[in-house]
């Protein structure tokens, strides 16, 4: 392991989360999301990590038509940025614990190919791909993911010729995504995001990282990520042991205690972290090279 020289960013501008009345600086509608990611990418993200939400609840959400209208804002713009959208919604199961038969409100699932309908439709760059099944923080929340419905939706995103981007949150994980090279479901170059401190899922721990990171496959790109207070220490972690980095408003509302961030702000952080190291931050032409994708149409 090395420091990484040449550091790709990507920034989570909105994720799934219960975040939207917790700071006014999380995008809702199709036109926000699209102006943080023009806002991520001045700033220095290669990356925008794209979900969408209802435009009038704020509830996540995995309607086309919204992912189209963001993708289609930020090409508008002629921003130079790397998309990757997620294709992680669908996994969400909510029990009742005295009858867990029984689903209740939150519950969002569908099988495999079900949940990439827009990636069919728009071919981003890089679309996620959730390597198993997690307890989804405490109470009775469960997202899914189950090596049937993996197979399925790696053989389909082989066959759109979109790169997966393999979220790991937890050792067993990343065994089967490496199972699923194995099985010729994934090309290389294999690009991973270690997802750490998600309840009850991998623990913030450089230790832990390090585990993982000594378990990918051989020539495989990676970044890592984690929650809240510990979102900018991980840059600087996943620097120095050779990764690249997340950041942003999925995974952390706040630039210092009880300053609320925007996205722009966290990736400017980022960079500094970054270039402090030592390193300097990949453009996002440089990101398609490493990450093996298509050259910018």
């Amino acid at each position: 392991m090395s420091v990484n020289q040449n550091v790709i960013i990507t920034c989570a501008l909105t994720g799934a989360g219960d975040t939207v009345g917790r700071s006014p600086h999380v995008p809702v509608t199709p036109e926000q999301i699209a102006a943080s990611a023009v806002e991520a990418a001045g700033a220095g993200a290669a990356v925008v990590h794209i979900h969408v939400r209802d435009p009038e609840t704020g509830a996540p959400s995995r309607e086309p038509q919204l992912y189209r209208e963001v993708v289609e804002r930020i090409r508008e713009t002629g921003t130079d940025v790397v998309v990757n959208l997620t294709a992680g919604m669908g996994g969400d199961l909510v029990i009742d614990p005295e009858a867990p038969l029984r689903h209740l409100p939150g519950t969002d699932l569908v099988g495999g190919l079900e949940r990439l309908p827009h990636v069919e439709d728009l071919l981003p760059d890089i679309c996620t791909l959730d390597c198993g099944s997690l307890n989804f923080g405490d109470g009775s929340n469960l997202y899914v993911s189950t090596p049937d419905m993996l197979r399925t939706g790696a053989r389909r995103i082989q066959e759109l010729g979109v790169r997966p981007e393999l979220e790991i949150f937890d050792t067993g994980q990343l065994w089967f995504a490496k199972q699923l090279l194995a099985e010729g479901l994934l090309d290389d170059p294999t690009v991973f995001q270690l997802c750490m401190g998600v309840p009850w899922g991998a623990p913030a721990d450089p230790g832990v990282l390090m585990s993982m990171v000594n378990m990918l496959p051989e020539g495989a790109r990676w970044a890592s990520f984690a929650l809240g207070r510990m979102q900018m220490p991980w840059v600087a972690q996943s620097i120095l042991l050779g990764g690249h980095v997340r950041v942003g408003l999925e995974d952390n509302l706040y630039l210092a205690k009880g300053v609320k961030a925007t996205n722009g702000q966290l990736v400017e952080r980022a960079v500094r972290i970054t270039e402090s190291l030592g390193s300097r931050v990949a453009t996002p032409d440089e990101a398609r090279e490493q990450l093996g994708l298509r050259p910018r149409a």
